[in-house]
């Protein structure tokens, strides 16, 4: 691990075999590119990160893998979009994806295997979230991939909610002259699900069981009920594959899910996320975990190159 300038931040760089990794942990804990090198001294982005982000308002960046805390999409209270209600019955604001991505984080320890980042809760988050807790977001880095496990340690007496995800960024086209009709997408849901504007769950479009990442039924689509834990997307042609493994388990929990989205169809960027569970989880329940008292729960997503 190093460190190194990047658009006028200092950033820690790690080198894994092929792969570069480039993240900043104190700020989000976020990672916000991964490129490989080629035998032809040729580089590939892997996780897409922009040229002109404004790192003063990094929750509105669109690359790397921001970290969804404590709940991953957008909650609602009663129709009403960022507030939710606890089990005590108050209602409490709730920024979209929650508020780890844009949050301040103390660095644990950084080597040459990755580093572990410990969020560290501002005024206005304790508001929002009103637990005794440590949440912390561990990296490891791999020649051709990464795990990123989200661990939630409740210090409290009363259970805690989660239901945390990942927004991962992934570079597209591959390769120059490429369009998004040469990647293909397979999901293994059996429930595929919008997101309304209200918060209720809506029935989503019906899709093949490897779809193009051009068909537009894709955006913004909850893939849930899914029967393995892996998604796989790729270019069939040139047998190249980006694989995400949601969990530990061969099989998710039932409202696990991942997400596709990408702002337009010209974006340099095709989204993937793994998520615990769905959006507005603690109005509908959907996904929705407790963590103990006095107990840790883990959230582990890895991603890999074949």
């Amino acid at each position: 691990m190093e460190t190194v300038e990047f658009q006028g931040q200092s950033l820690s760089r790690w080198r894994v075999g092929n792969s570069t990794f480039l993240a900043l942990p104190t700020r989000g804990a976020r990672l916000l590119n991964w490129n490989v090198t080629h035998a032809d001294g040729s580089v590939r982005d892997v996780i897409h990160w922009p040229e002109n982000a404004d790192f003063a308002h990094i929750a509105k960046v669109r690359g790397g893998n921001p970290i969804l805390f404590p709940f991953c999409g957008r909650t609602f209270d009663r129709g009403e979009q960022n507030f939710w209600r606890a089990p005590d019955g108050i209602r409490r604001p709730m920024p979209q994806h929650g508020f780890a991505r844009q949050g301040e984080f103390t660095l644990l320890w950084a080597d040459t295997r990755g580093f572990s980042a410990q969020l560290v809760p501002t005024a206005d988050d304790r508001m929002a979230y009103p637990y005794d807790y440590e949440f912390i977001v561990t990296y490891l880095f791999e020649p051709i991939g990464l795990a990123c496990e989200l661990t939630l340690k409740n210090l409290g007496r009363e259970p805690a909610p989660w239901c945390p995800g990942h927004h991962f960024y992934f570079t597209v086209p591959w390769h120059e002259n490429a369009t998004r009709e040469n990647y293909s997408i397979e999901i293994p849901a059996t429930e595929r699900l919008k997101h309304s504007p209200t918060g209720t769950l809506l029935p989503g479009p019906s899709l093949q069981p490897v779809e193009t990442i051009a068909n537009p039924d894709l955006l913004d689509t909850l893939h849930t009920r899914l029967k393995s834990n892996t998604a796989t997307f790729g270019d069939p042609k040139r047998r190249e594959f980006i694989r995400i493994q949601l969990g530990t388990t061969k099989t998710p929990p039932p409202d696990a899910a991942f997400v596709t989205w990408s702002s337009d169809a010209t974006a340099p960027y095709y989204c993937v996320e793994p998520w615990l569970g769905l959006p507005n989880s603690p109005e509908h329940y959907r996904g929705l975990h407790f963590v103990p008292p006095r107990e840790s729960r883990s959230f582990t997503v890895t991603v890999s190159l074949a």
